[in-house]
C-alpha cells in the first residue's frame, strides 16, 4: 500500500471512529411488544429526543411472550418494557416478574381516561402497569371478494369461503369468539359451555380456514390470498395502506354478538437494564401528540388517552363506542386449564 493510500485510510478511520464510539455509547432501551404496535416514527422520535437507541423485539401472542420471559427468569432481564394484556398482568405481578412503577417519574398519567382506569381491576392504582390501548380484535373483509356478509362470527361457517379465511392463533380470542356467538361469556368457566365452543370451532369454523395465524394474516390479506381474516385491524392496515383500492374495499367490524376485548399495558420487567429510561418511554407514549400519532398511523381510536383525541387527524377502523358490546378477557386462574385442554388437545391437536 502506497503512502497516499495509508494516509487516506488513516483519515477515513479518524472520521469514522467517533461515529462508531458515539453509537455504541448511547443508552439502549429494550422493548418487547406486539407486532405492529408502536410506529417506527414514534420510536425514532423517542430516540432523537433522548439521544438513545431502542432495541425492539416483537411477539404474536401473550402466551409466546410469557413463555419466553418465564424461561429466562432468574437471569438479567432481556427487556426493559413489555406490553402484556390485562389477563397476563396479574399473573406477572403474582410471580414477581414486574418492577413497581415510580409514578413520580410519569407526568402524563393524568391523560388516561378515567373510564379505562375503572376497568383495570387487575392493577387499579397502576402500581405495576400503565394502560397502552383498550381495543378488540375483529373481522376484516375484502368486500370486492365478499360483497355480501353478516357482521357476525357466522362468517367463518361459510363453506363458499373455504380456503380464503384465517383466524387468530390465540386460544382466548378464538374460543372467546365462539362463546360470544353462542351467547356465553368470553370468560366462562362452565365446562359444558367451553365444550360447546370447542365443537363449534372444530365442526363449523376450522374446516373453512386456511390456518390459525397471529403473525402473517395481514400480509396474506394484502396479497389477496385471504379474503376474510380474524385479527387486529392495525396489522392489516400496515400492509395495505399504500393500496388505495384495497383500502376502499376493506371493512373491519366487531361482530354483533360481541367478543373478547383487551387492555394492553406497558410494564417494566423485574431486573430491567434501564428502569429510568423505561419510565421516560412510558411517559413519552402518553404525551397527547405522540399517542395521537400512534392511533392515526394504525387507524385506531384514542381509547386510553383523552387529550390525544383532539390531536387525532386520521380515520379509525372502529370507534370506542363499538367496544361497548365486547367483554374484557379476564385472568381465569386454574380454570384456564379448560381452555388449554380445548385448544391444545382438540382444536390445535395435530396441527
Amino acid at each position: 500500500m502506497n503512502k497516499k493510500n495509508v494516509i487516506f485510510h488513516l483519515v477515513l478511520a479518524a472520521l469514522i471512529m467517533p461515529v462508531i464510539i458515539s453509537c455504541s455509547s448511547k443508552e439502549k432501551l429494550y422493548i418487547y411488544n406486539w407486532t405492529y404496535y408502536t410506529p417506527d416514527s414514534v420510536i425514532e422520535k423517542f430516540e432523537d429526543e433522548y439521544n438513545v437507541r431502542v432495541i425492539y423485539d416483537e411477539f404474536a401472542s401473550n402466551e409466546d411472550m410469557y413463555a419466553k420471559l418465564s424461561s429466562s427468569r432468574g437471569k438479567r432481564a432481556s427487556y426493559d418494557v413489555v406490553f402484556p394484556s390485562k389477563d397476563f398482568v396479574p399473573i406477572m405481578i403474582q410471580q414477581d416478574m414486574l418492577e413497581k412503577i415510580d409514578k413520580t417519574k410519569l407526568s402524563n398519567l393524568g391523560n388516561i381516561d378515567p373510564e379505562v382506569i375503572k376497568i383495570i381491576s387487575y392493577d387499579p392504582q397502576m402500581n405495576y402497569s400503565v394502560p397502552y390501548f383498550y381495543g378488540a380484535a375483529g373481522i376484516i373483509v375484502n368486500t370486492a371478494r365478499v360483497p355480501n356478509f353478516q357482521r357476525s362470527w357466522a362468517i367463518f361457517g361459510r363453506e363458499d369461503l373455504k380456503g380464503r379465511m384465517t383466524m387468530l392463533d390465540d386460544l382466548r380470542e378464538v374460543i372467546g369468539g365462539a362463546l360470544s356467538f353462542l351467547g356465553y361469556s368470553v370468560n366462562s368457566t362452565v365446562p359444558s359451555q367451553i365444550t360447546d365452543a370447542k365443537n363449534l370451532v372444530n365442526n363449523s369454523w376450522k374446516p373453512n380456514l386456511v390456518k390459525f395465524d397471529a403473525e402473517a394474516f395481514g400480509k396474506g390479506y394484502a396479497n389477496g390470498e385471504f379474503w376474510v381474516v380474524h385479527g387486529f385491524p392495525e396489522a392489516v392496515y400496515e400492509e395495505i395502506m399504500d393500496n388505495q383500492q384495497l383500502m376502499r374495499d376493506t371493512v373491519f367490524f366487531i361482530p354483533d354478538e360481541g367478543g373478547p376485548s383487551y387492555v394492553d399495558n406497558m410494564c417494566i420487567l423485574k431486573g430491567a437494564r434501564n428502569v429510568d429510561l423505561a419510565h421516560k418511554f412510558i411517559d413519552f407514549i402518553h404525551r397527547p401528540d405522540i399517542y395521537a400519532e400512534f392511533a392515526d398511523i394504525f387507524g385506531l381510536p384514542s381509547t386510553v388517552n383523552v387529550p390525544a383525541r383532539s390531536y387525532k387527524k386520521g380515520f379509525s377502523f372502529y370507534t370506542a363506542d363499538e367496544l361497548l358490546n365486547t367483554e374484557l378477557v379476564e385472568d381465569l386462574g386454574p380454570a384456564i386449564d379448560l381452555y388449554n385442554d380445548a385448544w391444545f388437545n382438540s382444536i390445535r391437536a395435530g396441527d
